[in-house]
Formats: C-alpha cells, structure tokens, sequence
C-alpha cells in the first residue's frame, strides 16, 4: 500500500515533530488534537521547527513554507482521518486515554487505515483488540528532534499482518528515518530499553539526595563524551513524559517511583518547569549550563 494521507493524532512536542517531519517529505498532513488551544501550541512548535530545520539540514524557506501548507489541523477526529492511509497515534502515556481515543478513531476511520502507536513504554498489543483492527496495528516510534535523530522503531504484536509490517517499514524510510524493525514486542523498543534506566537511575541519584543535576550530568558527560547528561536529556524529553512513567510506575506499587513522581509533580511540573520548551526544567533555556564553555571544568 503506498501511503498518501497521514493523520497525526496528538500535536504534543514529538506528535509536532512527526507531522512536520512527514509533511516535509511530502506528504499530505492531518494534525488531530482535542481543542483549539492544543492546535495553536502545535503551530507554535511548527514555527519553530521551520527555525530548526533551516539550521540544522540546511532548508530553505521555500522548503518549510511548502512543509507547513501541507498540514492541516482538526478538533474533529472523524475529519482530521476521512483520507486517511495511517494514523499515527501520539497521546499521552497513559491507557484509559489510549484506550478511549482508539475505540472513537475505530468507529470513524476508513476501512484501509492502518492505525500505528508511538507510545514510548507501552505495548501494541495492550491495545490491539480495542484498535477493532488488530491486523493493521502495530508500534511506530520515533525519537526527539526527530528530524537529526532519525530512528523509526517498527515493532508488531503476534497479530499485525506482515503486510502492513512492510508497509510501515517503506513509509519510515520515505520520511526521512533509519526504518529499525523489532521482530518481537519489547517494553520501551530499543532505544527507551536502554535510555529509560538510564534516565531513571540518573532521577534516583537525585531524589536520594546524592548529587544535583548538573553534578550528575557533568559526571556522565566527561567520563563518556556525551554531549548531553541524563538531565538535559530529560529536559529534551519533557518533565510530563518523564512524571507519567514514573507514576505508572509507582501504581504499580514501586515505592522508588511514587516519590519520585511526587517530587517531579511538585517541585518541577507545578512550578511550570517542564522542560526546555517551557524554558525551564532542571536547567533554564535558551541557554542552560551545560553548554557553557566552562561547564566541565
């Protein structure tokens, strides 16, 4: 199946990424969200991200102008999906809203549409059933500042139909990704089975008082020659994702994991310090410490 249409549903921080990035590549472009206000933060982000793309690949004007037409935005789920060839799914963490948004997309959405997740640490087939189309389900996942980290990781459930499978592999690479199929379901795919730990065992160290965050990004940075350490990562990745995986956590009943949603709830996310996009998180944006010159020393 050759893909044409493209619905976004969620137009978040990486939900606005992945429908730039899809539509820079020339595809047609349906950005779906739950109300205005959510749409205008998204053209917001997109505004940006015509900014970025001229820094970073080297765009023209014309290039991100032609990108951005090539979008349009929808309250309406049954609008934003009446062409749709795929749906990529980019919701919060969290099931009953997962759960909810694919028993509406299932009863409004083409027959042909093939419906794709980006969830980070859940499973294709937590929701295969409810999709209504379990065959033409699977997980597409993307990493942030998608359009310089361009991982795309396809990953089936026992049901997804290998033809979709394909498919879904030939539409990453038309859009600019390095396709990277899992050929079995893994919580977190590959690159969140190794960064999610990480991250989380960098929060640990913080919320037992053992260090401050840029001691412990300064520490990972000089011994390994990242460019960025766990916090600035964090920051990159927003405070909200990274407070929903911990709260999931924590009901489940790890006690490491409610304190630290406790913390992340109170002294980041309360305080408007949920990331670098909000200018603030565990370091202040635009420009944060770990960037000046004489940070590692």
């Amino acid at each position: 199946m050759n893909y044409e249409q493209i619905t976004v549903a969620g137009s978040g921080v990486l939900g606005s990424q992945i429908a730039f990035q899809t539509a820079f590549n020339g595809f047609q472009v349906a950005v779906y969200d739950i109300n205005d206000e959510a749409l205008d933060n998204a053209k917001n982000r997109m505004m940006n991200l015509k900014l970025r793309y001229k820094e970073d690949l080297g765009a023209t004007d014309g290039e991100v102008n032609e990108a951005y037409n090539r979008i349009s935005f929808y309250t309406d789920l049954e609008k934003a999906v009446t062409e749709a060839d795929l749906v990529i799914e980019a919701i919060p963490e969290v099931v009953p809203i997962k759960n909810n948004f694919y028993k509406d997309l299932s009863k409004v959405a083409p027959q042909k549409t093939i419906f794709a997740t980006n969830s980070s640490t859940l499973l294709p087939s937590q929701f295969a059933e409810v999709t209504g189309r379990p065959g033409k389900f699977l997980a597409l996942h993307f990493a942030n500042e998608i359009w310089m980290n361009n991982t795309a990781e396809i990953m089936k459930h026992p049901g997804t139909e290998t033809q979709v499978f394909n498919d879904v592999i030939k539409f990453a690479k038309a859009i600019g990704m390095v396709a990277l199929p899992l050929q079995k379901e893994q919580p977190g795919y590959i690159l969140n089975s190794l960064l999610v730990p990480f991250l989380e065992a960098a929060q640990q160290l913080l919320i037992n008082d053992i260090a401050d965050p840029e001691t412990i990004d300064k520490t990972w940075m000089i011994a390994t020659g990242s460019p960025k350490g766990p916090f600035a990562i964090l920051d990159i990745v927003g405070i909200n994702t990274a407070y929903n995986i911990a709260n999931a956590k924590g009901q489940s009943g790890n006690d490491h994991f409610i304190k630290l949603a406790n913390i992340l709830k109170t002294e980041y996310i309360d305080k408007g310090k949920t990331g670098s996009e909000a200018g603030e998180g565990f370091y202040k944006y635009p420009n944060p410490n770990y960037l000046k010159p004489d940070f590692l020393s």
